[in-house]
């Protein structure tokens, strides 16, 4: 015990990560990448996909007993930046499991190992690689959250 750390055990149950993330059917997905890797485009284009934005640049998570839990910090909470147009109001949704982690890269593997995964928190989520700016990109977030997404009771 020490003045920086006065309780033992875990030291973190929340971190803000520098990704936006949206949710379909109760589950989030965490899309991370570089500044200008079109985090803020993918988001807006899964939005007409049905999906609900629950935060956008980043993302409050937290651990929620063995899943982890996702929302947006209070400063940007309901607002999207749209590059072009600026930053706009738009309904959200919080604390939302998270289940996937996009990471935007133009550099995809063919066939990737399909057990890839990060932990976060010293929770394992499930993690796909996409080039944001393809035509194909939403589908294959939504492909990726049914395929091999966590599922959540």
């Amino acid at each position: 015990m020490n003045k920086f750390n006065p309780t033992p055990g875990p030291r973190l149950s929340a971190e803000t990560l520098h990704a936006s993330t949206v949710a379909k059917d109760g589950r989030a997905v965490l899309i991370t990448g570089p500044s200008g890797s079109g985090k803020s485009d993918l988001a807006l284009r899964l939005l007409d996909r049905a999906f609900a934005m629950v935060s956008d640049d980043q993302t409050i998570v937290r651990k929620d007993g063995d899943r982890l839990v996702a929302t947006a910090p209070p400063t940007i909470a309901g607002k999207l930046e749209v590059r072009g147009i600026g930053i706009i109001d738009i309904e959200r949704i919080e604390n939302v499991p998270v289940a996937l982690i996009v990471e935007l890269t133009s550099d995809i593997q063919r066939l990737p190992d399909d057990s890839r995964e990060r932990p976060i928190l010293g929770v394992k989520v499930p993690l796909v690689t996409i080039d944001a700016m393809t035509a194909s990109a939403p589908s294959k977030v939504a492909l990726a959250l049914d395929r091999i997404g966590l599922k959540f009771k």
